[in-house]
């Protein structure tokens, strides 16, 4: 199954062929929108994070850590979903299949926005006991939950909003998320210090105030996202006769759900990992708290080029296998490894020497705590190095739909393997013990995720079933009329 096909036609004009070319600057020139995509929104919770520390104070900091936490909680119970579609849709662009890319669109669009409207009501009712469970400081908890619940009011567009620009991206355009998320961290940003300190004709909410910035921003990208998709006739819009794709099918649904609930499940692993290492941090106090939220706003600028590059892989493989261009995939899976090793150890040298310089952004003039969130943030940041090797890997795999492996090695690395270290190691190097276990827990994952890359049987994967003898003999009758054949129109 190594065996290249060569490309069909060209995709639509609205589509990025990523199945020909040369795959560095290709994979390169796809992945650097996606990465100012995320700068832009790791900046966005950073200069609100900076807002809230200096307008409220380090205890609203440590209540914004924790509610965080908790909305990538509820928000990776339908991640798993669009990333599954966004894979279906790269192989049905590299197969020039646009009839299938919107059928997998609707479906998919259809259950996510069910989706988010349940996730905004559960964790708009359930979010005391969250904050509950993560054993969240009585002095942080009540600025807590007044920001958790409005930002849950925006989950339903945030959502949404996330879904189009991941299949946006399936179909390789980048640029449009992009401006997009530009758009909305201008707007956030800037409301930002309007609502929590009631400037102007606007009410003073406080902690609130930031959540419902975010809410406003999260809006206005949506309506923006939907307007450039039918303005610019996207390959993923839906008219006329076509909305009647946003009924969910049964095939794609069960394959949406299948690969997507596995996706899903790692992301809440990856979350379940971060809400128990918070649960730990806040047993020490508020400062730790603090230091620790403060530590890990850097680490978010260090992980955006993995996620990015990893994006870009797993588009780009999900349109070559479409295309059966497996002498492609390799190399793209390759050429992404030594993409992320470049720009994440380029990014770590840089923090290495500025932390300190940045941590009093976050911290204010509390040296103590600088110096433990400079100390936390030392001892963790080039455990990021195998943690981008290991989403290279993961992203191809996935992009033939074995999703199964990676969920279980990452579970195992991520949660035996480090919390099994770092609470053997507690009774001897104290709280230092949770960050050699975030080492451990890298070197496993990255080391599994390479073996399986390389002997594991992920290549026989495939996203959809089989058709049936009675699908494959409809096909041949519909493809043997001009009207029954696909155009590849945008």
């Amino acid at each position: 199954m190594d065996g290249g096909g060569e490309a069909g036609s060209a995709p639509p004009s609205s589509a990025r062929d990523l199945t020909s070319g040369p795959i560095n600057s290709t994979l390169l020139l796809f992945a650097l929108p996606t990465l100012g995509s995320s700068i832009l929104q790791s900046l966005n919770g950073s200069i609100n994070a900076i807002w809230v520390g200096q307008f409220l104070g380090e205890t609203a900091l440590a209540a914004t850590t924790n509610a965080n936490l908790v909305m990538f909680l509820m928000f990776s119970a339908v991640f798993g979903f669009g990333m599954a579609a966004a894979i279906l849709i790269g192989q049905a662009v590299g197969r020039r299949d646009v009839d299938g890319v919107r059928r997998v669109f609707g479906t998919t669009m259809g259950l996510f926005g069910a989706a988010s409207l349940l996730i905004g009501f559960v964790g708009w009712t359930s979010a005391p006991a969250l904050l509950r469970l993560l054993a969240t400081p009585d002095d942080v908890f009540p600025m807590a939950l007044a920001y958790l619940r409005v930002i849950f009011l925006g989950m339903p567009p945030m959502l949404v909003s996330v879904l189009l620009t991941m299949c946006l991206r399936g179909v390789g355009d980048a640029i449009t998320p992009l401006w997009a998320i530009a758009a909305s961290v201008v707007i956030d940003v800037a409301l930002n210090p309007v609502f929590i300190l009631g400037l102007g004709p606007a009410p003073q909410l406080g902690i609130a105030g930031s959540a419902v910035a975010t809410l406003v921003a999260n809006i206005v990208s949506l309506i923006g996202v939907v307007y450039v998709i039918y303005a610019r006739d996207r390959m993923i819009r839906l008219r006329g006769s076509e909305l009647r794709y946003l009924l969910p099918d049964r095939a794609l649904l069960g394959a949406i759900f299948a690969k997507g609930f596995a996706i899903g499940v790692q992301m809440l692993v990856f979350a379940s990992s971060g809400l128990a290492l918070i649960g730990l941090v806040n047993r020490e106090g508020s400062a730790m708290t603090a230091a620790y939220g403060a530590a890990s706003q850097l680490w978010t600028y260090i992980q955006m080029p993995a996620m990015s590059v990893g994006a870009a892989v797993s588009a780009m493989a999900a349109q070559n296998i479409g295309a059966d261009r497996w002498d492609r995939v390799r190399l793209i899976a390759r050429g992404g490894i030594m993409l992320n090793l470049a720009l994440t150890g380029a990014l770590i040298a840089i923090v290495w020497f500025i932390d300190r310089h940045v941590l009093w952004l976050f911290l204010g003039t509390d040296g103590a705590t600088i110096a433990l969130a400079s100390h936390i943030n030392r001892m963790v940041v080039w455990s990021f190095t195998l943690m981008g090797i290991s989403m290279v890997l993961s992203a191809t795999v996935r992009a033939n739909g074995a999703v199964i492996a990676p969920l279980i090695i990452f579970g195992i690395a991520t949660l035996p393997v480090r919390f099994g270290v770092a609470w053997g190691l507690r009774p001897v190097f104290g709280t230092d013990g949770l960050w050699v276990g975030m080492w451990v827990g890298s070197i496993a994952a990255a080391g599994v995720m390479a073996a399986y890359y390389r002997w594991g049987g992920w290549r026989e994967t495939r996203m959809l079933p089989p058709p049936s003898r009675i699908e494959v003999e409809e096909e041949a009758m519909a493809c043997s009329e001009p009207a029954g054949k696909i155009a590849p129109v945008g």
